[in-house]
């Protein structure tokens, strides 16, 4: 969703044919399980800034709220289609599917389809040996820029457009919510400028704070998301004021996070069956009964644990929430509220820079079951304590507990009738008592992966999925990772 290093449109307009620039909006898609409308409205936002780019010239960015198949169709019906450019996607099954079927579309009607890599995500990669290697070159290649006198933009008769358009899209996309990042290529430059020039500084001082998190960090994933701007010029901006900052070591874990965001994309490309089974299939035998209430409570932000509801009630909110405090989250669901990590669609709705390829690699870290990463059971009140000791990011989320004093805000459930009643605020009335014990349900949660973790089933597991999935997989870090850690 950008002009700017855009691949598979450099190499559209050096055809000697009209090009026509199209965005399709699939109910199938959008009705998915990780779907949500604030994904969307970040796509129709995207494509209104690229249309400000385009009215000047009075070309137009072609969007249809339809099925792939039922535009093209119109499409190779009307129009002698040579070829579709395109970047290659990195998503959930039912866009696969949707691809292949689509592929066998294209060759029936004679079409060819170019697509062009994805950050630096290497389809039907055969080893991870020299990934690295190729993750730099990608992201110091010279950039794919169009001079705008190379447009050669196709226009659609309106009555066309109007016959492949499809139904209107919903208001709640189309109308602009002021608590979600917009959406948009300048956008993306706007906080990447600031970011490098300015807020950098704090990066790695904040980057654990859920309330400084929200300006300390770049707040860049959804831009990358979309294709608001792409990896190589986020990489190469930050190389080129590198030598000028005040707080390089930042930069240098900023770049490092690039890096790993192509790394999890990496796994998810060449393991793709994680969005619905175990990486480590010796943890199938896992069962954890699905308890609704808990559910429930989790999603509303009403556990009883307030850095965690602040979490929950902030993102649903805002669509963001800082790296540590989705750990912590998830790791409170699936450890302390004992569920399975595949009840977890709720957080791929709400994460406004919901990612596939990160998602599922991720959430399945977390969760303890890969077999050979950190087994991490965040501690809700000890998190709470050292990236919130004011109680500021609780307040704000929490109002009910807004006069409760930073020392005892932590652990509400711990006060007197008395400073129950000096403070406005009932525990079990005006704010919840915890829905779970955690230290108990962290040490049962920890005694079972645990006696997991030591069986062979899981070590042989792990032993491929290292040789699968990392370059040098005898490395010290690696073997690091085997350690269990409670955070």
């Amino acid at each position: 969703m950008r002009l700017i290093d855009h691949e598979p449109l450099f190499h559209a307009l050096q055809q000697p044919l009209l090009v026509l620039l199209l965005y399709i909006f699939e109910p199938s898609v959008m009705a998915y399980d990780d779907s949500d409308e604030r994904h969307w409205r970040f796509v129709f936002e995207s494509i209104q800034d690229i249309q400000k780019r385009l009215t000047p010239k009075q070309f137009q960015l072609y969007y249809c709220h339809n099925e792939v198949e039922n535009v093209f169709s119109k499409l190779a019906s009307t129009f002698d289609i040579h070829s579709v450019f395109s970047h290659q996607e990195v998503g959930n099954k039912l866009t696969f599917d949707r691809d292949l079927h689509m592929q066998g579309f294209f060759q029936k009607h004679s079409i060819i389809w170019k697509e062009y890599q994805l950050h630096g995500v290497i389809r039907k990669l055969k080893s991870r040996k020299d990934w690295d290697k190729r993750w730099t070159q990608q992201m110091t290649a010279v950039p794919k820029i169009i001079n705008e006198s190379q447009w050669n933009f196709l226009h659609l008769d309106d009555e066309f457009y109007n016959e492949i358009k499809g139904d209107s899209l919903d208001e709640s996309i189309t109308q602009r919510n002021k608590n979600f990042q917009q959406g948009g290529e300048y956008w993306a430059w706007r906080y990447l400028d600031n970011f490098i020039k300015e807020r950098h500084i704090n990066y790695s001082k904040h980057i654990s704070k859920p309330l400084l998190s929200r300006t300390g960090c770049s707040r860049l994933s959804p831009y990358l998301t979309y294709g608001n701007i792409s990896m190589r010029m986020v990489y190469q901006y930050t190389m080129q004021h590198y030598d000028l900052s005040p707080n390089k070591r930042a930069l240098s874990n900023f770049v490092s996070r690039l890096h790993w965001h192509c790394h999890f994309m990496q796994k998810f490309e060449d393991e793709c069956r994680m969005e619905f089974e175990n990486v480590n299939k010796a943890y199938d035998i896992l069962v954890k009964p699905k308890n609704e209430a808990y559910i429930q409570a989790w999603q509303n932000g009403a556990t009883g644990i307030p850095i965690v509801d602040a979490c929950m009630r902030c993102l649903v909110q805002t669509g963001y929430i800082n790296f540590r405090m989705r750990a912590m989250v998830v790791s409170f669901f699936v450890f302390n509220l004992w569920q399975d990590w595949r009840e977890l669609h709720f957080l791929a709705r709400q994460f406004l820079d919901y990612e596939p390829g990160i998602h599922y690699p991720q959430i399945q870290m977390q969760a303890g079951v890969t077999g050979i990463n950190t087994i991490r059971i965040y501690n809700p009140i000890k998190n709470s304590e050292d990236h919130d000791p004011e109680g500021l990011f609780i307040k704000k989320w929490l109002p009910e507990l807004e006069k409760i004093p930073p020392h005892l805000i932590h652990e509400p459930w711990k006060l007197s009738i008395m400073d129950q009643q000096l403070y406005e605020c009932e525990i079990g009335k005006d704010y919840p008592f915890p829905i779970v014990d955690v230290e108990e349900t962290r040490k049962y949660a920890s005694d079972i992966v645990w006696s997991f973790r030591k069986t062979d089933e899981v070590k042989e597991e792990g032993k491929r999925i290292l040789k699968k999935h990392v370059s040098n997989p005898n490395s010290k870090s690696n073997a690091r990772s085997k350690k269990t850690k409670l955070t």
